[in-house]
């Protein structure tokens, strides 16, 4: 008689990718990942969404325990397929939501393959070929970039919040040597832009800066950090006995696509150095995770425009890139493959100018007696993960070799080429406003208005006029209900999904400003999907003006389901 456990095991096997071939298994095996692709393509629609939106019933979650016995694997493919009911298809030329690209297939394949035979970049050790993958992007990124590959150094690591600890806490042994093993005792801050991620706060919080040591330096109107103010709060600092961990530069802020001069900043940096007379030079780190892939225009000819572009999107592309080729002045760079580099969640590379900063976190080998015994690449020994995946690295391969560099300007200049034409379109109407003018980038945030307002001034009155707030806060509200009623058509297959901000700025008297926002990376997008922004503003115009007074909300206080698409709420990324 067989023990029950061992029919258990045979049975269970067959769950597994083979060790040895196996045709028919193999072919058992894709079948499998096929049937599931099968199931979701008959999801699809007219609507940037897989099947219905639905309720997402966490009550019932709650409730949910192991089952005694195995489920099939046909079975277990339905739960989830299932589950990715309601998700929005980020590739549907409709879908105008965040600054997150669909995936292209090469990627795809690329985090797959890693998975069925999970290597670990511990090591290469335990991840082989894998680990060369790593190198090959960290270098051919570097080249990008602007670094001298021969210095540089990269890692993929677990998203753009990420890029952001590595590099403060880089900084953080220069100003405060042997704080890793000691702890830091002194003062130490963070100085970035108002503007910049909210990720900043939460590196401060993880690494005991303390969030109240972030200082965030006021924008310009062009949503850029003011190099005067910069100089003048870190001098500050620097007076009253503290050290300055990090300087945080912005390439490309999630709500605007601002552009943060580093020549400017690093000319900051350099002076009080100097200045103060510091035996260490504050790490500069550019969180460019969105704005790095305009690198691939650095060396584009712009005169010649051998791609064609619009005259408007060419001017768009170098005023990017007249920001974006300073890079190399960082000495750190956050890269997110899996926001403008079209790979999936999650391919992110931190680049560290000079490899032989990553010493500063290094650990002893006494530390990690059970590893780093063979081969010749460990960034085991200095990365915050033991376990990391190969799939991120794989992902960005992929899509380097897929596109090149001409391959990654055309995407990028369609994108921005849609977004141009959105905003002529927003432009050229009596009841909407860009809010971002001077962007360069496929974001567009935007103000609808009723009937009667000065479209020309009002920007500038809500910025400003103290005795405007009244109005400023009732065209909030107007854009809150555009917003939700724009969505409850998307959701119905209708019209397009966009995204809210509830703070593109404040005004100079202290209150939050609403817009709404498009971000377009759908490779898909084409001047119809652009119309149908417009289009979709005016139905909800049309239907606030049959019935001026918003309906009450029926969802319960503290419901998570009262508003029918929270991630477009968030006006940050998504899910960093």
């Amino acid at each position: 008689m067989i023990a029950p456990y061992l029919d258990l095991v045979h049975t269970l096997r067959q769950a597994f990718p083979q060790p040895v071939s196996d045709q028919v298994h193999d072919a058992y095996f894709v079948f499998s990942f096929l049937r599931a692709l099968d199931q979701l393509d008959a999801m699809k629609s007219a609507s940037p969404l897989l099947g219905a939106p639905g309720t997402l019933d966490y009550e019932a979650a709650r409730k949910s325990r192991i089952e005694e016995n195995p489920s099939s694997l046909e079975q277990v493919t339905q739960t989830l397929v299932e589950h990715l009911s309601g998700m929005f298809i980020w590739g549907h030329p409709r879908a105008q939501i965040n600054v997150i690209p669909p995936p292209t297939i090469a990627s795809v394949i690329g985090g797959l393959l890693p998975m069925i035979y999970n290597p670990n970049l511990v090591s290469d050790e335990s991840s082989r070929q894998v680990a060369v993958a790593e190198v090959e992007v960290s270098t051919m990124t570097a080249a990008l970039v602007g670094y001298d590959p021969a210095q540089s150094a990269g890692l993929f690591t677990f998203g753009g919040t990420a890029t952001l600890l590595y590099g403060a806490k880089l900084g953080l042994e220069k100003a405060c040597p042997g704080s890793g093993r000691q702890g830091h005792r002194q003062r130490a801050v963070i100085l970035c832009s108002e503007r910049a991620h909210f990720a900043c706060l939460s590196v401060a919080n993880w690494l005991g800066i303390g969030q109240e040591n972030v200082i965030h330096v006021p924008c310009s109107m062009e949503n850029e950090i003011r190099p005067c103010l910069l100089e003048s709060m870190g001098r500050e600092i620097l007076k009253n006995g503290g050290k300055i961990a990090a300087i945080v530069a912005t390439l490309g802020t999630t709500d605007h696509f601002g552009l943060d001069d580093l020549y400017a900043i690093h000319d900051v940096r350099e002076r009080l150095v100097e200045e103060f007379h510091l035996d260490y030079k504050p790490h500069l780190h550019a969180d460019a995770v969105i704005g790095w892939a305009w690198s691939v225009f650095n060396d584009y000819d712009f005169a010649k425009n051998p791609l064609l572009f619009r005259h408007r999107t060419v001017r768009a592309l170098a005023g990017a890139v007249r920001r974006i080729r300073l890079l190399p002045l960082a000495d750190s760079i956050g890269i997110d493959f899996h926001k403008t580099g079209f790979c999936p969640y999650v391919s992110t590379l931190f680049l560290v100018k000079q490899a032989a900063d990553l010493e500063l976190i290094s650990r002893r080998q006494e530390d990690t007696p059970y590893l780093f015994h063979d081969g010749h690449y460990h960034p085991g020994r200095y990365t915050l993960e033991t376990s990391r995946s190969g799939s991120g690295a794989l992902s960005a391969l992929a899509n380097l070799r897929l596109f090149g560099k001409d391959g990654l300007r055309s995407l990028l200049g369609h994108v921005v080429s849609m977004a141009e034409i959105l905003r002529e379109q927003l432009e050229g109407h009596a009841a909407t406003t860009v809010c971002n003018r001077g962007n360069f980038g496929p974001v567009t945030l935007f103000r609808v208005y009723p009937d009667g307002i000065d479209t020309f001034g009002v920007l500038e009155c809500e910025q400003k006029d103290v005795s405007y707030r009244d109005q400023l806060l009732a065209h909030n509200d107007y854009n809150r209900r555009i917003f939700q009623l724009v969505q409850e058509d998307a959701l119905k297959g209708e019209g397009v999904v966009i995204s809210l901000t509830d703070c593109y700025c404040e005004s100079d008297y202290g209150e939050p400003m609403v817009a709404l926002k498009s971000y377009i990376l759908s490779p898909f997008a084409e001047e119809q999907y652009v119309d149908a922004v417009l289009q979709s503003l005016w139905k909800a115009r049309a239907k606030i003006t049959a019935d001026p007074q918003p309906p009450r909300s029926t969802s319960p206080p503290g419901s998570t389901t009262g508003h029918p698409n929270p991630w477009a709420r968030d006006g940050r990324r998504v899910a960093d």
